[in-house]
């Protein structure tokens, strides 16, 4: 799990084609059949019309001198067309697992992101990077091993076979050759260049066109179908810049390969193959071979050259999606993290300093202590820090100095998994997954059984309406529980914590969305399922916090005031002011 990935492209590549190179190399071989085809049917056709032309006996024994290139031909036809079959269906083989290898690893790789780089990321440009590299890294395969190094290999062969016949052949093919790799690689840059800036331009594009989707619901309350329109026309007008600019440097380069095969290929070669003929140099069947090669030879280059853009483009891509995996995790297990090992549920802050980024320090020195089985209210105005203070206890920032114990372990060295997992969360707006009922209740707990699962709905007051749902516990409940209400997925969050039943429980008014009746029902189970646990309970009715042992009053990044409700009124403090301040039960956004 979260292994780390080579940042190159090229390291990165090979980081998954070596778990498979003997099939890779075999492919490769395989493959080199097409450089044989083009190469070697003009030769045997060259022995074939020597042959008849030099034999001067009785046609009806031309046998004894055709036979060998006719077997020769019958041979190397059975060859490659066995080639083709079995490169393909190792493939078949290679190319899923190939696939399936990256995308996972790449998945896994983000899922340690922090809770930071998701909040700065959208989701739909992530997935379009986690989806494209596997597709594109296969195409940059398939164009490597199927096309640029056969056609190196038939260049190759096609050098030989001329240098035989006449050095000159040789030279001509080789330096129109160079010509055209020289053309291609001066555009190359350009080509690359604007192939990844069109990859970053279409993920862009890709991110708003899911946030608009994922947003329908805003989209359709506040008819804003033309502004949607409007405000994502901005971003394809970008992409569809960017995407003109790439294709226009291809076609630019396509331009002077055409030149270059012309004059080199089609002219100079052919030229000097009909003056050598006509001083006699080289024979008929020479000439028939030097044409098809030298045209075969045409054909894969142009080829080449007309799918060297579309690498480049792939190239692009991947070099693009690969930036989620060369941006470092900036929360990470210390080397030698360990588990944590939770007795009673103990929670210190032991002179913690913290801040977002460059801004000015949220918490100063901070020192409090939430004792085991405790149940602690946090009240306070928004950005007084108590949301913050909840994030730091799930480690989803790191502080810049002081310690975080948990039953007197340092939370920055044990797995940031072994912490989360003694922890149930539930939150104020909980999304859901967009599987079952069951799948969904089920992940405070994978082990648990269906019986578990449903006693967990019952006693979060589930059960009655899953009950009501066309396929019950198997319902699915649609992007992030879009098919629920507010309530509904408030009960599925609070079953969920019932069932992972951790020792440290942090509720972010857990039952805002609920209407009067069924959080009286519910705040029973929430009530049996706090006994014996380190409880945090972040409040917007202050009327919630009348059970807690403590408060803690946030104001300004610090503690000003920490007591029962009873003594905060008493004390008739900041507590007491926002107690009077409370409208409908719910506190004002500020003083």
């Amino acid at each position: 799990m979260n292994t780390p990935l080579p940042k190159t492209l090229f390291a990165f590549s090979w980081h998954f084609l070596k778990k498979q190179w003997k099939l890779l190399v075999i492919i490769q071989l395989l493959s080199f059949a097409w450089s044989i085809d083009h190469t070697m049917w003009p030769y045997i056709i060259m022995v074939l019309i020597d042959s008849i032309t030099n034999f001067t006996g009785d046609r009806v024994e031309m046998w004894s001198v055709l036979s060998t290139p006719i077997i020769m031909g019958i041979i190397l036809w059975i060859s490659v067309e066995l080639s083709f079959r079995v490169s393909g269906i190792l493939l078949a083989r290679l190319i899923p697992k190939l696939e399936a290898d990256v995308r996972l690893s790449m998945f896994d790789y983000v899922q340690a992101h922090s809770h930071l780089y998701f909040s700065n990321n959208m989701a739909g440009a992530i997935a379009n990077k986690i989806s494209d590299m596997p597709q594109s890294l296969t195409r940059i395969l398939l164009q490597v091993v199927q096309l640029f190094l056969p056609v190196a290999m038939a260049l190759i062969i096609s050098t030989v076979l001329f240098a035989r016949i006449n050095p000159l052949f040789a030279i001509l093919l080789v330096a129109w050759m160079i010509i055209h790799m020289s053309i291609c690689f001066y555009y190359a840059r350009y080509c690359d260049h604007y192939a990844n800036v069109h990859a970053e331009a279409r993920s862009k594009l890709a991110g708003k066109v899911v946030d608009s989707l994922t947003n329908t619901t805003n989209i359709k309350l506040f008819s804003r179908h033309r502004f949607e329109y409007w405000y994502l026309s901005l971003f394809q007008k970008e992409e569809q810049q960017k995407h003109w600019e790439s294709l226009w440097y291809i076609e630019k380069m396509k331009f002077a390969l055409g030149i270059a095969s012309f004059l080199g290929a089609g002219i100079a070669l052919n030229w000097y193959m009909l003056y050598s003929w006509q001083q006699e140099q080289i024979t008929t069947g020479e000439v028939v071979f030097i044409f098809n090669t030298s045209w075969n030879i045409t054909i894969m280059a142009w080829l080449a050259g007309l799918e060297l853009p579309q690498l480049f483009k792939e190239i692009g891509i991947c070099r693009q999606a690969l930036s989620i995996i060369q941006d470092p995790h900036d929360i990470v297990d210390a080397p030698a993290a360990k588990s944590l090992r939770l007795t009673k549920g103990e929670i210190v802050f032991d002179n913690v300093t913290f801040r977002y980024g460059k801004s000015a320090n949220l918490f100063q020195n901070k020192n409090i202590t939430i004792e085991a089985g405790q149940k602690v209210g946090l009240v306070g105005f928004s950005g007084s820090g108590k949301t913050s203070f909840v994030n730091l206890i799930l480690r989803y920032f790191d502080i810049d100095s002081g310690r975080i114990l948990i039953d007197g372990q340092d939370i920055a060295k044990v797995t940031q998994d072994s912490l989360r997992s003694q922890i149930a969360v539930i939150p104020q707006d909980p999304s859901l997954f967009h599987r079952s009922l069951m799948e969904n209740i089920r992940y405070g707990y994978l082990e648990a059984t269906d019986e578990e699962v449903i006693e967990a709905s019952k006693k979060a007051h589930c059960h009655e309406f899953v009950l009501k749902m066309p396929e019950k516990y198997d319902s699915l409940v649609g992007e992030r529980g879009i098919k629920l209400s507010g309530g509904q997925r408030q009960r599925i969050a609070i079953a969920r914590a019932i069932l992972k039943n951790a020792p440290i429980l942090i509720l972010d008014e857990a039952t805002s969305a609920l209407d009067s009746v069924t959080e009286r029902e519910i705040q029973e189970g929430l009530d049996i399922l706090m006994q014996n646990h380190t409880t945090i309970v972040v409040a917007h009715r202050l009327s919630t916090l009348s059970g807690m042992d403590r408060i803690l009053v946030f104001k300004e990044g610090k503690i000003a005031e920490d007591g029962t409700h009873d003594e905060l009124i008493a004390e008739n403090g900041h507590y007491a002011r926002m107690w009077d301040m409370q409208a409908g039960g719910f506190l004002p956004e500020e003083e």
